[in-house]
């Protein structure tokens, strides 16, 4: 069973950070230029929460806040349960599947590792799958 640290090797970008007091409208444009669904809060090296287009429409548009104004703290989500690296994609499915949620933090002794998210959980499971029907057809064959 592949776990989390099998997706992270995987990765080919850093995590995207920003600060607390950043502007949400900063963080927007970092995730539009990105291409990417969220952002990590981080205050130096320790992490804080998560922004997600998700927290930007509940909190800012239909709040009537400005972008402009508001900071990402005051939109950040802070509650998401965390993983860590051992943890089983199976149980990254339940965790996010349960919480309806589509991002997951992963923290080693307290300290910000990395993210992953529902579409990397989805691709990991999908190659899982081929990986064994690979096995079986070259397993018949033999």
């Amino acid at each position: 069973m592949k776990k989390v640290h099998d997706i992270l090797s995987q990765r080919k970008r850093d995590t995207i950070a920003v600060a607390p007091d950043a502007p949400v409208i900063e963080a927007l444009k970092i995730m539009q230029d990105q291409n990417i669904g969220s952002v990590v809060v981080m205050d130096g090296n320790h992490y804080l929460g998560i922004m997600t287009e998700r927290d930007y429409a509940r909190k800012v548009i239909l709040l009537g806040k400005s972008s402009i104004d508001a900071s990402v703290k005051e939109i950040m989500s802070t509650d998401l349960p965390h993983v860590n690296r051992e943890t089983t994609i199976e149980m990254c499915m339940i965790i996010v599947s349960e919480k309806n949620i589509r991002y997951l933090p992963v923290l080693e002794n307290g300290h910000f590792v990395g993210i992953i998210s529902v579409n990397d959980l989805i691709t990991a499971t999908i190659q899982d799958h081929l990986d064994t029907i690979e096995h079986l057809k070259n397993y018949i064959q033999m």
